[in-house]
């Protein structure tokens, strides 16, 4: 009977500790991401804009730290909005002193902790970065990026065997393409069989691309020109 007590204790004591502080929690995570220095990575995109039809297609994704990534596409055209790759939540989180941590609370249907990231350089792209946390595995679930020239764009990750690292199995990227500034002389094949300038009717559409990932080569290194 005591030892039943005991452990009832024991778990309600567990439940009373207070919760990690915004920068543990930032510093808990950096931590991961750090551990990567660079990987390769195979996967599918998916991309799902109402008024482009895209095959799914295979590709490679490269990074190497601090900011360099590159995706390569086999069918050689990938629709991904600019900013939204560039969310380098390692390069962003190192830059310790360069930023306020706001405490947003929980999220009320998920749980998920919100911290607010306020960069304190001006000049900074990046103008608000809102992280939903998962604060028992410590890892970024969802990301808000406000940025001045790209508009907003939202992440969603899921983890599997590659968490250790914080590398998810699979990142939906959501945007508003209205926001997502095309090349010049680029076409696509409309849903409806004619073919557009892009560009042209794209307010108030909405965008996903989905990338999940079957495999990573992490820290086996990545030579500097497959970047160029």
């Amino acid at each position: 009977m005591k030892r039943i007590l005991f452990i009832v204790v024991v778990l309600i004591l567990a439940n009373r500790l207070p919760a990690q502080t915004p920068e543990e929690l930032i510093n808990k995570i950096k931590a991961r991401l750090e551990k990567v220095n660079d990987y390769t990575a195979k996967g599918k995109l998916k991309t799902n804009v109402v008024f482009i039809k895209a095959p799914i297609a295979s590709v490679k994704v490269y990074y190497k730290k601090p900011d360099k990534m590159k995706i390569v596409n086999e069918n050689g055209i990938s629709f991904i909005p600019k900013g939204s790759v560039n969310i380098n939540l390692a390069k962003f989180l190192s830059a310790s002193g360069n930023y306020e941590i706001v405490d947003a609370g929980k999220e009320a249907v998920t749980g998920l902790r919100i911290l607010k990231l306020l960069p304190s350089d001006e000049t900074s792209d990046i103008v608000l970065l809102t992280l939903y946390i998962d604060e028992k595995a410590e890892l970024v679930k969802k990301a808000k990026n406000t940025t001045r020239d790209n508009g907003t764009y939202e992440l969603e990750m899921t983890y599997g065997k590659y968490s250790s690292y914080g590398l998810p199995d699979k990142v939906i990227f959501s945007f508003n393409t209205k926001d997502y500034k095309l090349p010049k002389g680029v076409t696509f094949d409309y849903d409806d069989g004619s073919e557009k300038k892009a560009g042209e009717d794209m307010k108030n559409k909405k965008g996903k691309v989905e990338i999940t990932y079957s495999e990573y080569a992490i820290n086996k290194g990545v030579d500097d020109s497959v970047f160029k």
